[in-house]
């Protein structure tokens, strides 16, 4: 029997979203699907090979006895095996748990004990302690990536003796198809259940307004454990006979080279990603990229002369995107073409429900909280009741971000609800400051926290990364904020450092941001002055 054609019902392929590329594995079994850079040399994997080995893993699943609502963590750098383990799993119906394995052991055996995971497939070199930790979380069975790990069976081995086809499970309406857990920069990860109806419908959806083809071949560089590469890479790219290629981590001019060498159509990241790519002028100056379609820019701060640069660098438009974990991508550019004014995310997505909220909890027609509506928004937390009745408000999720909607529609992103704070009366979204720091063309990327002020309470004060030789000192930048912003707004303390304070999702840690100020002043932390 061909590739990709093992026999399982068509109402099936179209309910779980394990078989979202069952299409792609019959109408192009022979095209390449997956580039995996983590291994010399690269591995390709055609649309039929990889539908075959998604096959594989969910067989051997079930023949260790797993079945449909039991969870399976999965914890693996970016490779190949990750995509197949994730979506095989969901063809058994097991529900894969994609470990954001840059957290600390703690937090890992947090998540382990909280989503109930009873099994595990890991890439052993992912976390110098998962092995350990999985062992002694008692998790059986456990797969490694890795011959020869002892009291584990190997993934490879696992996968020839496995005897496909998947013995495919009915799927419910709003049954869980994945489980991933926020970052948990602020308390423990939260566990949000993510359903096959609504994510086929977010790859549906997308594919009719802003389709993807074939020829599509999306760069990640981003962890695969991170929602957004699989709902803006992954997902939409694979579904319809598109590739993606995966690097194991980001490095600019590894970055660059891929997106050269394998003449890539899109790709996205973090604003700092794309300063840091654009440090390489002599390697950038040696490249042309004549199939790229669009960069994605988004998760930090993005200033409009960064965009600028990096249109001209690339000679392709930047789309400034926003995405949550439990509600997809709500804002998108407009379906005729509009252009998308510097500074916003968009429009409000066809089909999707958005309404932003004041403090108040008033419908807001300017500036409030952004709700959203769409069967692309979670079921609910994993064994969190009363963020359910918090977050989830007749069918709305509550997002927690700040937008601004001008008279156009169009969304702009302020800050979070629970960043912002007050200076002296004034109330000050950190992201205002750091978009003004950043404007500074020696100010790579900038973070900024409130800390104690001896008059007005509070006060912004910031981390900044320079660019290579530059030499702007504390004054200089703070006179910068002073004459081009608000007096109120600008940071009474700026502090150069060689790196940001991230979480283990890559994302700008703001609480450990402001206790690296507050280390940094001294003397209880408290700042005078204006």
């Amino acid at each position: 029997m061909p590739c990709g054609q093992i026999g399982i019902p068509r109402v099936m392929d179209e309910r779980n979203l394990g078989y979202f590329n069952r299409q792609a594995a019959r109408d192009h079994a022979g095209r390449t699907a997956v580039v995996d850079l983590s291994r010399d040399p690269p591995a390709e994997i055609s649309h039929g090979l990889l539908d075959e080995r998604m096959e594989q893993i969910g067989a051997a699943l079930q023949a260790f006895g797993l079945t449909t609502g039991d969870r399976l963590l999965l914890a693996m750098e970016n490779r190949f095996e990750f995509i197949e383990t994730f979506f095989g799993a969901m063809r058994a119906g097991v529900v894969p748990i994609p470990l954001n394995h840059r957290l600390g052991a703690d937090t890992i055996r947090f998540i382990i004990a909280d989503s109930g995971a009873g099994s595990a497939i890991v890439s052993p070199e992912c976390h110098p302690r998962i092995a350990e930790i999985v062992e002694e979380s008692g998790l059986g069975p456990r797969i490694a990536t890795a011959p020869g790990v002892e009291g584990w069976d190997d993934y490879e081995t696992v996968l020839a003796s496995a005897v496909p086809p998947v013995s495919a499970p009915a799927i419910a309406p709003r049954q869980t198809a994945f489980l991933p857990y926020t970052s948990g920069s602020t308390g423990k990860p939260k566990g949000v259940l993510l359903t096959h109806d609504g994510m086929l419908w977010g790859i549906r959806h997308a594919q009719k307004y802003w389709p993807a083809a074939p020829d599509d071949r999306a760069l990640i560089a981003g962890p695969l454990f991170h929602k957004n590469a699989m709902r803006v890479s992954v997902k939409p790219k694979l579904r319809v006979g598109g590739s993606v290629v995966i690097l194991p981590r980001f490095e600019p001019r590894l970055f660059l080279q891929a997106l050269y060498e394998y003449e890539c159509t899109h790709a996205g990241g973090v604003p700092a990603m794309y300063r840091m790519v654009l440090a390489e002028r002599d390697l950038l100056q040696t490249l042309s990229f004549p199939k790229l379609c669009s960069l994605e820019m988004g998760s930090a701060v993005v200033g409009a002369d960064l965009i600028v640069a990096v249109e001209e660098a690339f000679g392709a438009p930047v789309i400034e995107a926003y995405g949550l974990t439990e509600g997809g991508g709500p804002l998108r550019e407009p379906v005729d073409s509009r252009p998308v004014p510097r500074g916003s995310c968009g429009l409000a997505a066809p089909e999707v429900n958005v309404r932003l909220v004041s403090a108040g909890g008033d419908v807001a027609d300017g500036e409030g909280e952004l709700w959203v509506r769409s069967p692309a928004v979670l079921e609910g937390y994993n064994n969190r009741p009363e963020l359910d009745s918090e977050r989830l408000v007749d069918g709305y999720l509550r997002t927690g971000d700040i937008f601004r909607r001008d008279e156009d529609g169009f969304f702009y992103f302020m800050g979070r609800t629970d960043d912002q704070f007050s200076c002296g009366g004034e109330n000050i979204n950190p992201k205002e400051v750091e978009l003004l720091l950043v404007q500074h063309p020696d100010v790579i990327d900038a973070v900024v926290a409130p800390v104690a002020h001896v008059v007005k309470g509070l006060a912004p004060a910031a981390l900044v990364i320079l660019g290579e030789g530059s030499e702007p000192d504390e004054e200089e930048l703070k006179r910068f904020a002073l004459d081009n912003g608000p007096a109120y707004a600008h940071p009474r303390r700026v502090f150069v450092v060689d790196e940001m304070p991230l979480n283990g999702a890559g994302k700008i840690d703001r609480a450990l941001a402001r206790a690296w100020i507050e280390e940094r002043i001294g003397s209880g932390g408290a700042v005078g002055g204006e």
